[in-house]
């Protein structure tokens, strides 16, 4: 009996409490850094500039572009609310890596489609946390800028291996 309570107790969801508050540090150094500080803040910013590096044409600057438009979009909405933000940060993040990972050849409109999704969600959970304050908003966008242009830098060195992926998934694939 004890190992099934245990094993319930394990496997039952718990809440991430991801975006808990910052008790009130809502200035421009909270916001820099706030996209540095989550695990799905980072990987799913960093992912849409790899994506974005690893795409060809207008792709290459209008998903980070979009992606920080959506984010402010999504802040300025944070006081009204948002069914679903939390799994949508989830299921963005998810979405992301695997996009990024075969370079994913998307049609402009569909990638767009899905990278302000993304931003819109990952915005309204920021802006959730700063309470609107301007300071805290800028410094989210530009901690934000800063991943998605890592991301772009990363594109380069990480092309050959996106490839040699996405080649191997079409193969099996077939």
């Amino acid at each position: 009996m004890r190992a099934l309570v245990l094993t319930a107790a394990l496997l039952a969801p718990l809440p991430a409490l991801a975006h808990t508050g910052h008790d009130g540090a809502l200035g421009f150094l909270a916001g820099l850094f706030h996209p540095f500080s989550g695990a799905d803040h980072l990987i799913a910013i960093l992912m849409v500039g790899l994506w974005a590096g690893l795409s060809r044409g207008r792709a290459r600057v209008a998903l980070p572009g979009l992606f920080l438009a959506a984010m402010l979009i999504g802040f300025l909405l944070s006081s009204f609310p948002l069914p679903g933000v939390e799994a949508g940060i989830l299921a963005s993040t998810i979405l992301l890596v695997a996009l990024a990972a075969i370079a994913a050849p998307l049609p402009l409109p569909v990638a767009a489609a899905l990278v302000a999704a993304a931003g819109l969600c990952h915005g309204h959970a920021h802006g959730t946390e700063g309470t609107l304050a301007p300071g805290y908003a800028f410094g989210m966008l530009t901690g934000s800028a800063l991943l998605l242009g890592a991301g772009l830098g990363l594109a380069a060195p990480l092309a050959p291996l996106a490839r040699s992926l996405a080649a191997r998934l079409t193969r099996h694939a077939a």
